[in-house]
């Protein structure tokens, strides 16, 4: 039987391969559904100067597979695909579509341009005015093969060539640890070239480098005050001749019709000033002034390792309510991260100002949790007809906006909001027969979504959005299900590794700027620290990357190793600046690390976890001897933790649903102990009928402690509760995205008063990890998810789920019903993969690729 044609290959974690910053990338294909299981594969490598085969390679390795031929140099470019064997036997599949893979430039002495910028004095510590830069250039007169722009900035940049835009990415080139990483990218621009004069042109602006950032109304100039472009423009014609135009002193700056713009006040655009020629060879020549020259280690300069931020979707307007004084407030009926996109006709100086926010209060915008980030965008129109724009250079966390000065009516299809975010491919969909779960769920994914802006946010609204490392490191699990993430949380993890300490701690959040005195300086702090252990985990689990988790060995074991220090000989982290189970309802307004449980408690328990994982991790990577010390010290750690915080008969210091949580999660006590913690745990959830009483800390865990101890009823019964505080309290509320606190809206339609409450914040949405797996019934039990297991366990009143994931190997799936005579499911196994059934009323079974149906033959139990 002839197999079908696989998917074509993948480079790495990229969703393409051009520019890629690896001379040896990785392959990864997976087989039709219908193809069976691989046996057997062959690669074929077109470059310039030859064909490449493997020839056949009897192994089912299918997942980032070694590159098998000679490493890429820069700017090469080689086609790829593969054909495989079944275990059935027979022919080969047919080959798969060529995939292109084309090298970045990997050497410091690829790089001939310079960073160029205004010339002009500008005050380092107020607003300054974005400038625009261009040059005039010709192409030869013969046919062009190719052409690529390598570009980045120190700032944000928008490329043009001869009027056309360049790609299709916001706020470029992203925010990295920029002191260390500068990412570029390439684009191909072969089709906006003409022969003779053409122009090149980008628009600039201060974004993270320079723009105001932080905490306290934020600070400026935290990377440089310079505002500059870095691009290359490298045009290669068919006779194999090239041209080089690289950002140097040729190039001339102008002020362009941005007055100013910044991530958190946002953009201010007076259009009378727009020339839409601006880069192309008939502009005019005034005003342009010579640029200032600086300077960039190339070596500084690195290619993505995951997808860049655009636009993913649009949404009109729910309701547009006129105001008595000629406001508009628009709804757009879901809480997102983006812009404005208008379409407006007025004279010529007509100013329309739009604000946002993410909730209304007495039918205003509430604007107190934006603190100081003003969200404010300014359209000055040109009065020569419709003027369509959007903001170039800033994003907003809003539902709802309103716009001011706006010439007559506003009808709803002239303004339009653009969600933008990191464009990760969606590989995790659950839904199930409550609609407030659905709706729980729905919250989760636009939160995600939200703060996945090329870094892992903690809110996209107020002035802060920043990379806090204890939010992800909690919801790592239920991210990596519903996007593939590898490659932009790898990049991430990698400035973490940046801004590490030498002594091994871990910073609060990454890349690291000026903070308050709380933040400074940085200390060690448990959990949040602990992304160093369990987010790359995390990641190898659900991607099967061993290089991935190599690559973050060593940060890893720095961070374990300074905790066992910090312990001491005893093994109780009982020392130092700690934010516990941050935002347990119980804490006091001013000091939300103050719940009930004792936050060296936290601080032990996540000591014993993270040792444990790195012991796993050394284990995967071959490194025996130091799988053998984390083992023992993560043993020595959970005793230490039995001896100071539990009681003989199971209940700890802490009488907390956390610590109870945490203990019985990470697998901290006896077997008779963690009995009576279950008990206990279930105990103080009905005492207050479900309440949530556990914050960042515990609220991960808690579904997970009940069901694992036998309290499946009661974690049902936390899920589906719907009074404050609860996961379900904030749907009835109307929310559409993970609020940070339990009453950020109180149940009085008032704002929660405390100077940090956010309604877009995806640290609390970390129990879909638990709908994935325990309600709907998919959940990973090897790394890359080469096995899997299918056991859905209903409660409540849910009576059915549906529920995928897009796997390294392809589609696993389950849908189940319970009726009057048990529970009816469907089964879905990828390639390439095994999975255990545990369905209710059956008896388990091993599961091979294709589609099960239950009940089938005498799979049930009488």
């Amino acid at each position: 039987m002839q197999s079908l044609q696989p998917s074509p290959v993948r480079f790495e974690h990229l969703p393409d391969g051009l520019g890629i910053g690896t001379s040896s990338p990785r392959l990864s294909w997976t087989s039709a559904p219908e193809a069976g299981d691989q046996h057997a594969y062959e690669v074929e490598l077109r470059r310039d100067d030859r064909l490449h085969r493997t020839g056949r390679i009897t192994a089912p390795d299918h997942l980032l597979v070694p590159w098998p031929d000679e490493p890429l140099s820069s700017r090469e470019r080689v086609a790829v695909r593969v054909r495989t064997w079944s275990t059935e036997g027979g022919a080969p599949s047919p080959w798969s579509r060529p995939a292109v893979v084309e090298a970045g430039l990997f050497e410091p002495g690829d790089w001939t341009a310079l960073p160029v910028g205004a010339a002009w004095q500008e005050d380092p510590a107020a607003e300054r005015r974005p400038a625009r830069v261009r040059k005039h250039f010709r192409a030869d007169d013969k046919p062009v093969e190719l052409a690529r722009l390598y570009i980045t900035a120190h700032g944000l940049y928008e490329a043009e060539i001869n009027g056309t835009r360049v790609g299709d990415e916001t706020l470029a080139p992203g925010w990295t640890v920029y002191q260390h990483r500068l990412r570029y990218r390439t684009y191909d621009v072969t089709s906006l070239l003409t022969c003779g004069t053409n122009t090149i042109g980008a628009w600039l602006a201060d974004g993270w480098y320079r723009g105001k950032y932080g905490f306290d109304g934020g600070t400026r100039n935290i990377y440089g005050t310079d505002q500059s472009l870095i691009a290359q423009l490298e045009i290669t014609y068919t006779d194999g001749t090239s041209t080089v135009v690289p950002t140097d002193h040729t190039w001339h700056a102008a002020f362009g019709p941005i007055l100013t713009s910044g991530l958190y006040e946002g953009e201010t655009f007076d259009a009378r000033l727009d020339d839409p020629h601006w880069a192309t060879p008939s502009a005019p020549q005034d005003s342009w002034t010579p640029v200032r020259v600086g300077s960039r280690d190339p070596r500084t300069l690195v290619a993505p390792e995951g997808p860049p931020v655009r636009c993913t979707q649009e949404f009109a307007p729910v309701s547009v309510t006129r105001t008595s004084d000629g406001r508009h407030l628009l709804d757009f009926g879901q809480n997102l991260v983006g812009r404005l996109r208008i379409t407006a006709e007025g004279p010529a100086g007509t100013t329309l100002t739009f604000r946002h926010a993410e909730v209304l209060q007495n039918g205003e915008l509430a604007t107190l949790p934006l603190r100081e980030a003003h969200s404010t965008d300014i359209l000055v129109l040109p009065g020569n007809g419709p003027y369509t724009w959007e903001p170039r250079f800033t994003l907003h966390g809003f539902r709802y906006a309103e716009i001011s000065g706006w010439p007559g009516e506003l009808a709803p299809h002239a303004v339009t909001a653009r969600v933008h975010h990191t464009d990760m491919r969606r590989t995790g969909w659950f839904e199930c027969s409550d609609p407030l779960v659905n709706r729980l769920h729905e919250n989760v994914l636009w939160s995600m979504r939200g703060n996945f802006v090329d870094i892992p946010t903690d809110c996209p609204q107020r002035d802060e959005r920043l990379g806090w490392t204890g939010d992800i490191q909690v919801f790592t699990p239920t991210a990596s299900f519903l996007y593939d993430c590898a490659g932009m949380l790898n990049s991430w993890l990698t400035d973490v590794g940046k801004e590490q300490l030498p002594d091994g701690t871990i910073p609060w959040y990454v890349p690291v700027i000026p903070g308050n005195p709380m933040w400074t300086p940085i200390q060690p702090g448990a959990a949040w620290g602990d992304v160093a252990t369990l987010t790359p985990w995390a990641l190898y689990q659900r991607f099967g990357d061993l290089e991935l988790l190599r690559r973050h060995y060593p940060m890893a074991k720095a961070w374990v190793d300074l905790v066992e220090k910090l312990a001491g000989p005893e093994r109780l982290w009982d020392t130092g600046f700690q934010l516990g189970d941050w935002l347990d309802p119980a804490a006091p307004p001013d000091d939300p690390a103050a719940g009930r449980t004792d936050r060296h408690l936290v601080a032990t328990a996540y000591f014993a976890h993270s040792a444990r994982h790195l012991a796993r991790a050394a284990r995967a990577l071959g490194r025996t001897g130091e799988t053998d010390r984390y083992d023992t010290l993560a043993d020595e750690v959970t005793t230490a933790f039995r001896r100071r915080y539990a009681q003989p008969d199971g209940r700890l210091s802490s009488d907390s649903p956390t610590a109870y949580a945490l203990a019985i999660v990470f697998n901290l006590l006896e077997t008779t102990q963690r009995v009576v913690a279950g008990d206990r745990l279930a105990e103080l959830v009905h005492q207050d009928d479900a309440r949530i009483a556990t914050g960042f800390v515990g609220t991960p865990l808690i579904c997970d402690a009940l069901t694992d101890t036998g309290h499946l009823d009661s974690a049902y019964h936390l899920l589906l509760q719907t009074e404050c505080p609860s996961w379900l309290y904030p749907v009835t509320m109307g929310a559409t995205t993970i609020w940070e606190r339990w009453d950020s809206l109180r149940p009085d339609g008032t704002l929660n008063p405390g100077g940090m409450t956010s309604f877009n914040h995806y640290a609390l949405g970390a129990v879909a990890d638990w709908l994935h797996r325990v309600v709907g019934g998919i959940e990973v039990t090897a790394p890359g998810a080469a096995t899997l297991a299918f056991r859905p366990r209903p409660g409540g009143a849910i009576t059915w789920a549906r529920t995928r994931h897009e796997t390294p190997h392809g589609t696993a799936a389950i849908s189940w019903q319970t009726t009057p005579v048990g529970i009816k499911a469907q089964i879905t196994v990828p390639p390439n993969c095994t999975a255990l059934a545990e369905l209710p009323g059956y008896e388990a079974q091993t599961l091979g690729p294709g589609t099960h149906i239950f009940p089938q033959g005498n799979s049930r139990i009488d």
